[in-house]
């Protein structure tokens, strides 16, 4: 899984004296299609359960918590995360590093199922998907990194919830609709991040696979298009609208990717990195790095010196 993930905005923490409890202290916000819940911890504690009526997209603003979720290992759940819960399903949650000088907080998003059948409904008539594909949530895919577009039309949703304008219901429904097309294409880059085959008959599967298999290639639209049987405009439209970016970025995404794989040994040198991530020049290949990374990849590297 790519390991980038997107923040969104933490909120301003309640006053002291308008806290009803120090373990979920909850702050709601009503919409006529949803339900906005705050929850922040101020004490360390175990096991807290949490269950919801509608189908939840959860994130966390700040803090760290523990989440103990269907019957699956736990997991550290941290800001720049997204887990997604099927209404009806039981949390249970650890607070290990809460504080009341270290707080944690989350957000809870509830949708009501009516209003989530009628989005997909609208995107599988208006935008069909090819062959006998649909656009569908995955449960099996509930945790995830935000990218940078997840984390946006989170905050606008925020925003829109805690407005107090006559049209925030209909923005905040327009904003919906934009979150489930997120979620939706972040699974599937997840799904094929670990290396999980989508519906069958989706042209998704084998173009991924080729550009996996072909970093060290200059791999263009043409090539991409032609695997996929689709005009390159076509391919273009169908791409985008399946993993949320364009080709190049994600062929990027996979160099990068690969690069942080080479630089786990600390003997390779940066310039063969550069060449077998498939980038033929290393100052482009450094800043390119820097930028998704935020280090270089010497730094990167030394991070795995013992």
């Amino acid at each position: 899984m790519n390991n980038q993930r997107f923040l969104v905005n933490p909120l301003q923490l309640s006053k002291e004296k308008s806290l009803k409890t120090l373990v979920e202290n909850r702050t709601i916000y009503n919409l006529n299609h949803c339900e906005l819940n705050l929850f922040e911890t101020y004490e360390s504690s175990k096991l807290v359960p949490l269950k919801f009526n509608d189908l939840v997209v959860t994130s966390m603003l700040r803090g760290k918590k523990i989440m103990h979720l269907f019957d699956d290992p736990e997991f550290d759940y941290l800001p720049g995360e997204t887990v997604i819960v099927p209404s009806n399903v039981e949390m249970k949650i650890d607070f290990p590093e809460a504080s009341k000088k270290n707080p944690t907080q989350c957000l809870a998003l509830a949708i009501e199922q009516s209003k989530i059948t009628e989005i997909l409904n609208f995107l599988n008539e208006r935008y069909p998907k090819e062959g006998n594909n649909f656009w569908q949530l995955n449960y099996q895919n509930y945790f995830f990194y935000n990218n940078v577009d997840m984390a946006a039309t989170i905050n606008k949703l925020i925003k829109e919830c805690m407005s107090t304008s006559i049209t925030k219901d209909a923005l905040a429904d327009l904003t919906l609709q934009e979150l489930l097309i997120r979620i939706i294409q972040t699974q599937t880059v997840k799904s094929i991040d670990e290396g999980n085959v989508l519906q069958l008959n989706n042209p998704i599967n084998e173009v991924t696979a080729y550009i996996k298999q072909n970093l060290k290639e200059n791999i263009n639209l043409k090539n991409l298009s032609d695997k996929a049987c689709m005009s390159s405009a076509s391919f273009y439209r169908f791409f985008k609208r399946e993993l949320g970016m364009s080709p190049i970025e994600y062929i990027l995404n996979e160099k990068i990717k690969y690069a942080k794989k080479l630089l786990k040994n600390p003997t390779i040198q940066i310039n063969e990195v550069c060449y077998l991530s498939g980038f033929e020049d290393a100052n482009y290949f450094i800043r390119l790095f820097k930028k998704h990374e935020g280090i270089t990849p010497k730094q990167y590297q030394l991070l795995f010196v013992n």
